[in-house]
């Protein structure tokens, strides 16, 4: 009977597409919810309070600006102290630890946290984007789907990216997009077919969802591209892609620099964002183009609409208000001011090339365009999204040409420049690859000193053979032994293997010293280095022990570490992980229910 019932089941890759179709639908539902909360917040307190204040008559009264963006920092205050560590700052690197590095467990409050804290600070003039939010989202509601069906960690991973994959396909009204921007980004590149076709299908429902409520609107109309010269417009589109590489560097290293800066500031955390806020509004005094998600100038610009110094400007001033706003505490994304940035350097490089060759460029609104995915995919090594963004945005099958190369040359020349992308930084900082996944990373959590064998046999380097040989007749599990001099300092290492030309000559054994044999240009670990750097050290010289000194120029031993010894060491971290992720999962579904 149980055999028959199991025909009428749903396979385990018809269950993964209905539920990737759950998902999707949920993610097209948050999006409404959120934009239009993004749009409530802007109308009453941006808006009305821009009205109120008689911003609009000029004078004196347009330095009141700045109390706009203030206040929704101010409204941020209950939020941030009631969610400590979940409301302010830039959250999409600590996303992706937890999708990528942790358990994949994200609760159903970091929802409406998200949800309400973008809202305060970009409705009320603060300078970030929706985007990078609205894939958080999408993957916490793609976190809970998976709790609510208990599945293992790498079908969580996927029922999150297939939210990530959701959001943003929903937001720009770009399926495709979604879908390689949760590959590149939130799979980090490395996905099967069965997860692709999960982020297909709930790309798809989420874009469904929100076309059906605001109509086949993209994110922001484009006019018509075409290339006038190939050969005069392409080496142009080259150089521009080589100076969005540079610039790409320039703004990330600027973005976490502001954020060092006012994370060291002797401040009230919750005095910050405020501060920041203030810096921003007194920017947008003057240019008030950098205030927002700045789509609306985006669309002017892709128009061809702009005056070069105006876009020159805003280049870095978008940079450092997005910069002011996210590292003093403001929440947001950095997808849409990357857009923006793109758009106008795009803007100021078409409007010089047009200047000069008026004939053979197009106007400063196709650069503008391509400049979008160039700067997006430099800025986040993330060269398909951008490709297939700025193609299903424009609808254009000529576009695609400039696009690839600039998207490629862009990002080749900003990891050249500097590894990292924006989202990656905090993990080099902490010695995690984050591409080479969790495994490693666990590897690289874990000191030498912590794992070592303490319990090691010496030989000076002025003992005969017959001396070693009896070492390693006592000895229990060590081949390897290291050789001391004098003064109890480590000068070299000496094995079996050393001693098989003489071990048959009772003479020799006599007559030759272990420091004559003892191989004396030896690999060592200190106690700070970790078991990753230990395990390629193995790998490499093909060895099963490696000698622990204190430090490189004191080689005083402390202790041998083993290849064992590393197995061993993971396997309990990942023991006592999982342990945690069983608890912390059970704990929230008994939360949820």
């Amino acid at each position: 009977m149980r055999s028959k019932l199991k025909l009428f089941l749903p396979g385990e890759n018809t269950t993964l597409i209905m539920t990737a179709a759950l998902i999707g639908l949920l993610a097209g539902g948050a999006i409404i919810v959120f934009r239009e909360s993004v749009h409530l917040v802007h109308e009453y307190l941006f808006l009305k309070g821009y009205a109120l204040l008689h911003i609009e008559e000029g004078g004196w009264r347009r330095y009141l600006l700045p109390l706009l963006p203030m206040a929704g920092m101010v409204l941020l205050i209950p939020l941030s102290l009631l969610f400590p560590g979940k409301v302010n700052g830039y959250g999409f690197t600590n996303f992706l630890r937890r999708v990528n590095l942790e358990n994949g467990v994200i609760k159903a409050k970091n929802i409406f946290i998200k949800i309400a804290a973008t809202a305060l600070t970009i409705g009320s003039g603060c300078s970030a984007g929706v985007e990078g939010p609205i894939a958080q989202i999408g993957g916490a509601l793609g976190s809970q789907v998976g709790q609510r069906f208990r599945v293992s960690g790498a079908r969580m991973k996927v029922y999150i990216a297939a939210g990530c994959a959701g959001g943003i396909a929903g937001i720009f009204n770009a399926p495709i997009a979604g879908i390689f921007f949760a590959a590149e980004i939130i799979l980090l590149g490395t996905y099967e077919i069965s997860s692709f076709s999960a982020l297909v299908i709930a790309s798809a429902i989420s874009t469904v969802v929100t076309r059906a409520y605001y109509g086949e609107i993209p994110a922001f109309p484009i006019p018509d591209y075409h290339m006038v010269n190939a050969f005069v417009e392409m080496p142009l589109y080259c150089v521009m892609a080589l100076l969005f590489g540079l610039l790409a560097v320039v703004h990330i290293r600027f973005f976490y620099y502001v954020r060092d800066t006012f994370r060291d500031l002797p401040l009230h955390p919750q005095i910050k964002p405020i501060i920041g806020a203030c810096l921003v509004g007194c920017i947008g005094i003057y240019f008030p183009q950098v205030m927002g998600d700045g789509y609306e100038f985006i669309e002017e610009t892709l128009a061809g609409h702009g005056v070069f110094w105006v876009l020159l400007a805003l280049v870095f001033l978008k940079s450092i208000a997005t910069s002011i706003t996210l590292g003093s505490g403001g929440a947001g994304g950095v997808f849409a001011p990357a857009l923006f940035i793109g758009a106008v350097a795009g803007g100021a490089f078409g409007s010089v090339v047009h200047a000069w060759l008026p004939q053979y460029t197009a106007t400063p609104g196709a650069y503008a365009t391509i400049g979008i995915g160039a700067f997006l995919a430099a800025s986040t090594h993330a060269p398909m999204t951008a490709m297939f963004l700025l193609f299903e945005m424009t609808g254009n099958y000529m576009i695609i040409v400039p696009i690839m190369l600039t998207s490629i040359i862009g990002t080749v020349t900003a990891s050249k420049f500097y590894h990292d992308s924006i989202d990656t930084v905090d993990f080099t900082r902490e010695g995690i690859d984050i591409h080479e996944g969790r495994e490693v990373a666990i590897l690289r959590s874990i000191k030498v000193g912590k794992a070592l064998t303490e319990e090691v046999d010496f030989i000076s380097e002025t003992a005969n053979i017959n001396h070693l040989l009896e070492l390693f007749a006592i000895a229990k599990d060590s081949f390897y032994f290291p050789v001391i001099n004098h003064t109890g300092r480590m000068v070299g290492v000496v094995s079996m293997q050393d001693v098989k030309t003489i071990l048959h000559d009772a003479e020799q054994r006599c007559c030759f010293l272990v420091g004559a044999i003892c191989s004396r240009d030896v690999m060592c670990l200190t106690p700070d280095a970790n078991l990753y750097e230990a395990m390629q050290l193995f790998d490499v010289k093909g060895i099963e022990e490696i000698p622990v000194v204190e430090s490189m120029d004191d080689k005083w031993v402390l202790g041998m570490i083993k290849r064992r010894d590393v197995i061993a060491a993971y396997n309990h971290e990942v023991l006592k992980r999982g342990i945690s992720e069983k608890a912390e999962s059970i704990r929230v579904l008994c939360s949820a229910s």
